[in-house]
């Protein structure tokens, strides 16, 4: 019985250590965060580039590791009519890659994507929103008897229009995020980085 409390023992013992991370792999996730608020600080302005952070005497990759993770994810598609969070992300990553040609393309494309969503997300909007308007002028006329009156109905007001809205954009964000990802996963690859 005693032997086989010690194998147990040991195979606990093994389990527990398994666990626990080695001083260089905290040494690594801390870096790793450190690279994180770099990257955070270029995109608010306060760190001009990368330079300085990656000749500092530590191990460069970690925290190159975290800049790259960081500034991918804050490549998203727009809310509203501006995307230079994710422009500036861009930026940063091809100063990372030191201006690599492969990536310039990458990001391009990337910024076409972007670009092409508020238009396309706008187009969709303005025909929903014309439909509706449609709709509801023909139920205001059916109820009076009168064409038009002079009246003019909002349909963004309506729940209906924001029920349908939802829906049409939640499908439009999930065929632009997916080409978006396609994009964030080459470039991830090209820095060795999971996102």
């Amino acid at each position: 019985m005693a032997e086989i409390k010690s194998t147990l023992e040991k195979v606990l013992a093994r389990a527990a250590s398994m666990g626990q991370a080695t001083q260089e792999e905290i040494q690594a996730e801390e870096q790793v965060k450190d690279g994180m608020r770099v990257a955070a600080g270029y995109l608010q302005g306060s760190v001009p580039d990368f330079s300085s952070v990656l000749k500092a005497p530590n191990d460069p990759e970690p925290v190159k590791k975290g800049i790259v993770q960081a500034l991918l994810r804050n490549i998203t598609l727009p809310r509203g009519d501006e995307n230079q969070r994710a422009e500036k992300a861009m930026q940063g990553l091809i100063e990372l890659a030191k201006g690599s040609g492969d990536l310039v393309s990458v990001f391009k494309d990337m910024k076409g994507i972007l670009d092409h969503y508020l238009q396309h997300q706008a187009e969709i909007r303005q025909q929903v929103e014309d439909a509706f308007r449609q709709q509801m002028e023909q139920a205001m006329a059916q109820q009076t008897g009168q064409a038009g009156l002079g009246m003019k109905a909002d349909p963004t007001q309506h729940p209906k229009f924001q029920e349908e809205w939802a829906r049409i954009k939640s499908d439009l964000d999930s065929q632009y995020n997916e080409a978006l990802q396609q994009h964030k996963d080459l470039v991830a690859q090209r820095f060795s980085v999971t996102i």
